[in-house]
């Protein structure tokens, strides 16, 4: 090789080098997705198909539950995936959480972010949230996945934004009764598309009416809910066996959604007491069910 070519072929090989390295440690990156809910859409949409309407007023949604099912759907079809967050966009008077609000920002694994609501309930500033934070996001490679459920037409400039620094968008939508309730431009821009039908909505939506359990005469403590969470897990798997406890397992914290919906109800039972919206008593229900199946393991 000529002399005056040996320092630049050097040079290439060096450049060709580091570019493997690069490769390399791009591959064993794991891949990242994160779950962004409108609330505004989710509620309407929902209430609609399950309650037969979109006043909030007129019906209980289970969102502790129902997000442990939408992270649960995110696990399935993104198998190899590692969760970042649920985002969670709502509107409130003043940026002011309600108290259902607050119950859902205090989850783990979840960010509630409040839009305005103006004199009518809409919701305001809640599309600009969810751009801002998708694009933010896609440009640090913090995510590689978002998995939007939404239908708003507003929110393909935020779907373009992500998709511009190569993360996917994959839109999420709930089955409407009757023609579509997501805007045509929104789902021509994402990556692909899903919808949850009503039964996947069922176990979490149910209209108003006087609780099916009257309230104790004292609130049950987080320990004698921890321990019928325990008492619920002996049970499961004496039914169930060792196996179905392997399978279970790596998904810890979180259960399957309809493993949590059978836990929910069969300790109301036991409690004899709602705990629809006590996310604190849930929480230590689900904490008694898992500490009993880790001590078996």
């Amino acid at each position: 090789m000529n002399d005056d070519l040996a320092p630049l072929s050097a040079r290439i090989d060096r450049t060709n080098e580091l570019l493997q390295r690069m490769l390399a440690e791009v591959a064993k990156t794991p891949s990242t997705h994160a779950i962004f809910v409108d609330a505004g859409y989710l509620y309407a949409a929902a209430g609609r198909l399950v309650a037969g309407t979109e006043d909030r007023r007129a019906f209980d949604l289970d969102a502790e539950g129902l997000i442990e099912a939408l992270i649960d759907r995110a696990r399935t079809i993104f198998a190899d995936s590692r969760l970042l967050r649920v985002y969670w966009y709502d509107g409130a008077r003043r940026r002011i959480h309600t108290a259902e609000q607050q119950s859902i920002a205090e989850l783990p694994d979840v960010k509630v972010r409040l839009g305005n609501l103006n004199a009518n309930n809409q919701q305001k500033g809640v599309d600009s949230l969810i751009r801002t934070d998708l694009e933010s996001l896609a440009r640090h490679r913090a995510i590689s996945d978002a998995a939007l459920l939404g239908g708003d037409e507003d929110l393909v400039s935020a779907v373009e934004a992500a998709q511009g620094y190569g993360a996917r968008v994959h839109l999420w939508g709930i089955e409407a009764p009757e023609g579509r309730n997501q805007a045509e431009p929104l789902l021509w821009e994402v990556d692909s598309q899903r919808t949850l039908d009503l039964d996947f909505f069922k176990p979490y939506v149910s209209r108003r009416a006087a609780s099916t359990y009257e309230p104790a005469a004292t609130r049950p403590t987080r320990e004698d809910v921890r321990f019928v969470g325990a008492q619920i897990a002996a049970k499961w798997l004496a039914e169930r066996g060792r196996a179905a406890l392997q399978e279970l397992l790596p998904g810890h914290p979180y259960l399957p959604g309809s493993v949590d919906q059978d836990l929910l109800v069969e300790s109301e039972g036991l409690l004899q007491y709602s705990l629809r919206g006590q996310a604190d008593l849930r929480r230590a229900l689900r904490d008694g069910f898992w500490e009993h199946l880790q001590g078996q393991y």
